[in-house]
């Protein structure tokens, strides 16, 4: 069983601006750095996403390279290469997104951005943090809506927000959390060419799909595009596929998810052991992002959870979010392509 949203790590993106506490440098995609956004990125094969060309992945193949580790700097180009979603998670997200969307622009791709900053995030876990007050948070939204403009974007809300109230977090008020999450999809489908797909946890955390479908209408659904499932988590493509078909169902039918594959390629850890959801030893890369599913209400394959970067202090691993080497070379050595 998934735990809470502690499985969940807010991206060190290189995207961040230099103020960010998280952010280890300044940005190389902050706004005034135009020449680098005008850059085409190169995308996996078949994949209509945008690749973050100066993510801890490349900068980590840069270093290998110099170093004379061509056959890691190798291996971390399994990861570098490949679209990756951009977590938003701190306040002022408007230059990043703005930045990201741009560059994904230029490049004609399309952005994958989370929104990562609602209030009592994680439950106060690994991950906690987040928006001081309601008013707070929809202020970012609509924030980070203006910085979408006119531009396309898949943007998955709030990972782990509606699963994790479901199994009990008490820090969290439903109603509230439910309407931000509402004001959050309306807001940010508003724009004209944005996808929005709302987490749904994954088919290890909430095994009965029909417990999340009044939460999720409550949290506004209905104008979402879909739903997310398996961010940050490792079930197989399989399991996750059944899931999401059963909660389309359960749903009515009209919905469409999409699955994050980025950490599946051997399925869930069964060594034993608690937190098998955190920093699993033997895991491996998944399928590369995108549309090709053949799954019809199966939208894409996305990296949502960003290959290397720690689920949390456990297992040897640094702080949630933080670019941890290793790990990234064990994951990229064990894909199968």
């Amino acid at each position: 069983m998934a735990p809470s949203a502690s499985a969940l790590a807010p991206s060190v993106s290189s995207l961040a601006p230099a103020a960010s506490a998280l952010a280890p440098s300044a940005s190389p995609l902050a706004p005034t750095a135009s020449p680098l956004a005008a850059q085409p990125a190169t995308a996996a094969p078949g994949a209509a996403f945008w690749v973050e060309p100066g993510s801890d992945a490349a900068r980590q193949a840069t270093a290998w390279r110099r170093q004379g580790r061509t056959a890691d700097a190798r291996l971390i180009e399994r990861i570098a290469g490949r679209p990756q979603a951009v977590w938003l998670h701190s306040p002022g997200p408007g230059p990043v997104v703005r930045a990201a969307t741009e560059a994904a622009a230029a490049a004609r791709r399309t952005a994958v951005l989370v929104t990562y900053f609602i209030p009592h995030r994680d439950c106060g876990d690994y991950s906690g943090g987040g928006a001081g007050s309601a008013g707070e948070y929809r202020r970012w939204i609509d924030e980070f809506a203006a910085g979408i403009g006119d531009r396309a974007a898949y943007v998955v809300v709030e990972p782990d927000a509606v699963a994790q109230k479901i199994a009990g977090c008490a820090k969290a008020d439903a109603r509230e959390r439910y309407g931000l999450l509402a004001y959050a999809v309306h807001r940010i489908k508003a724009r004209p060419h944005t996808k929005v797909y709302l987490d749904a946890g994954n088919s290890g955390w909430i095994p009965d799909e029909n417990r999340l479908v009044a939460p999720l209408r409550y949290s506004g659904i209905a104008k979402a595009d879909g739903f997310a499932v398996n961010v940050s988590n490792y079930q197989t493509n399989d399991a996750s596929s059944a899931y999401g078909q059963r909660l389309v169902r359960a749903l009515g039918g009209a919905k469409h998810f999409v699955v994050d594959s980025s950490r599946n390629g051997n399925g869930p850890y069964t060594g034993g052991g608690g937190e098998a959801w955190c920093n699993p030893p033997g895991r491996a890369l998944g399928t590369p992002p995108t549309t090709a599913t053949g799954v019809p209400a199966l939208d894409a394959y996305l990296w949502i959870k960003r290959p290397g970067e720690s689920d949390g202090t456990c297992r040897g691993g640094p702080r949630a979010g933080q670019w941890w080497p290793q790990y990234a070379l064990g994951l990229a050595s064990r894909a199968r392509g």
